[in-house]
Formats: structure tokens, C-alpha cells, sequence
């Protein structure tokens, strides 16, 4: 069930939702309205009771569902679920609070998932959409932390987050490799057979598809907004933290965690759009280059963001 789902509970449960702000000790920085953590928990409640809420209406609710709700409503962890809540609305001192308390944990998991090469892209990635990245119709971030009800520890949440992820990004990847039949033959088509990924080494044309995409790319970066360029120069050139990036640019460290993500995606997307219509390459063109760059690429990222304006 979507997070605006619309449910508000009955009166007969107002002291129930009390008892729950209470519990969930939101300090005062963190700018927790009871009615903006009611809504944390309505969400959470019409997440659980999906079915059961669909079939009725509040007024209809039976006693049996009532205390069902009860009973739900004393289980979760109400502390954890606040700071989701304050979070989601952008409140400085609650995302403060995440990034000292979650980080370590965060880079932990990651690491333990991705290894050591891909835990730290994987864990600063998430920042993005926990914070945010696109606008909904009615001018609010869609952010992650939505979705989170309360349920479980944020931390084992999050953990789980971080594994779906990986787990997306490995099937994206291997969707652009090409496909085996159920006999190990590859059924690319015959002229296609010696562009495929397990061919890589044995293509004569390695050399000028990677500069097709260095030139794509380079063109891409060269044509993006100075301050995006700066900030991915600052992330994969200088190697620094989003917290220190955040304090270079006056950012918030959410801030520059969601414009960063917002840029790759849209460097790939124009990469992409060169590539097919510039250069006139075929879906399997496309993918191999995108392989390559996968691989061993002597691509000089550095002095393609050198331009520091």
C-alpha cells in the first residue's frame, strides 16, 4: 500500500496513539508533530491491515480489529520510527542525529555485502533516496524512509535495503549481458556472437568501441552544470566524504548524497543517448561498451573533471 494511503484512525484508538507518541520520546529538534508521527503510524497500520482495511471502512472496524491494531500498534519500534518520520521531512537535527548513528553501521553492512571496491558507492547511494530524490505531484520529496514502518530496527531495515539493492543492481547488469539458451548456446544472433561479453579479449574492436565511449562520456561531463561536475570531481577524484563535500559547498551531506545520484543518472542517460543516435551503435554495441567500461579502462576520470569552475 502506497505511503499517502488515505486511513485515519477511529476516536475509540486516540488514547492508544497517544500512548505511542509518548513512547516514542521524539526530542524536540526533530520537530515530531503529533499529528505528522500519527500519520507515521496510520501508514504503518493500513500497510499491515492492507486487506482488512479494504474490505471496510474505519466506522466499521470490529472490536477483534480494533485490538488486532491495539496490539500491532504496542509492538513496533516507535523511537526508530520518529526519526524515520523527521527524516522524511528533510529536519536537519534528525538527519544529523541518522548519519552520526547509522553511518557506521551502514558502511559495516555495505561492506559486508559489496565488498571493499563497491561499499562505499553502495551505502552513499542510499542517502539519495532516503532523502529524496524525486518531487511528488503535490511538491514533496518521495523519500524511503516512507516506507519504513516501524516494524523492525531501522538499522536491520536498512541492512535489507542495502541487500535489495545490490541484489537490483547485479540482475541490471547481468540483463545486459547476452543471454545463454537452456544449453549453454548463446542465442544472440550469429553476427552478433562475437560482440558478446564472453568474447571480450578476442574482439578486434575493443580498442575503438572504448574510445567511442571515452569521447561519449568526456563529452557528457565536459556539458553538465560546474557545481554537479565539482561535486562528482570532489566524490570520485579527491576521494573526500559527502560530509566533507557538504562542507566545502555548504551542503547538507542528504544534499549532496541525492544531487550525486541525480547526476549519474542522468551522465548514463546522455552517455546512453550519444551512443545510440550520435554514434549510431546497436543494442549490442551499446551493451558491450558498457562492459568494457566494467573492465580494465584506462579512462582518466580525473582530468575529465578537471574543470573546476
Amino acid at each position: 500500500m502506497p505511503p499517502d494511503v488515505c486511513f485515519r484512525f477511529p476516536s475509540s484508538l486516540a488514547d492508544v496513539v497517544a500512548q505511542c507518541w509518548n513512547k516514542a520520546a521524539a526530542p524536540a529538534e526533530w520537530n515530531v508533530t503529533p499529528g505528522r508521527f500519527q500519520r507515521s503510524l496510520e501508514r504503518s497500520v493500513a500497510h499491515r491491515f492492507s486487506a482488512r482495511l479494504a474490505a471496510t471502512d474505519t466506522a466499521s472496524l470490529t472490536a477483534s480489529d480494533l485490538g488486532a491494531i491495539e496490539s500491532y500498534l504496542g509492538s513496533l519500534r516507535l523511537r526508530d520510527l520518529s526519526l524515520a518520520c523527521a527524516c522524511s521531512a528533510g529536519e536537519a537535527a534528525a538527519w544529523d542525529y541518522f548519519v552520526a548513528e547509522y553511518r557506521p553501521e551502514l558502511y559495516r553492512a555495505a561492506r559486508a555485502i559489496a565488498g571493499e571496491a563497491g561499499a562505499r558507492e553502495l551505502a552513499d547511494s542510499l542517502y539519495a533516496e532516503l532523502f529524496g530524490l524525486h518531487e511528488s505531484e503535490k511538491g514533496r520529496r518521495n523519500s524511503l524512509f516512507d516506507y519504513f514502518h516501524g516494524r523492525s530496527k531501522l538499522g536491520t531495515w536498512l541492512r535489507a535495503i542495502l541487500a535489495q539493492r545490490h541484489v537490483d543492481e547485479f540482475r541490471r547488469t547481468r540483463r545486459e549481458e547476452p543471454l545463454d539458451d537452456a544449453r549453454g548456446e548463446n542465442v544472440l544472433p550469429a553476427a552478433e556472437v562475437a560482440l558478446s561479453a564472453n568474447n571480450l579479449s578476442l574482439d578486434p574492436e575493443r580498442d575503438r568501441y572504448l574510445a567511442i565511449l571515452q569521447a561519449a562520456l568526456t563529452a557528457v561531463l565536459g556539458a553538465i552544470a560546474p557545481r554537479d561536475r565539482l561535486r562528482l570531481a570532489y566524490y570520485y577524484a579527491d576521494d573526500l566524504t559527502l560530509a566533507a563535500i557538504g562542507r566545502l559547498l555548504d551542503e547538507h551531506e542528504a544534499t549532496v548524497s541525492r544531487k550525486l545520484e541525480r547526476t549519474r543518472r542522468d551522465v548514463r542517460h546522455q552517455v546512453e543517448l550519444r551512443l545510440r543516435y550520435e554514434k549510431k551503435l546497436s543494442e549490442a554495441q551499446l551493451r558491450l561498451c558498457l562492459e568494457y567500461a566494467r573492465g580494465e579502462w584506462p579512462f582518466d576520470l580525473t582530468a575529465a573533471l578537471s574543470a573546476r569552475d
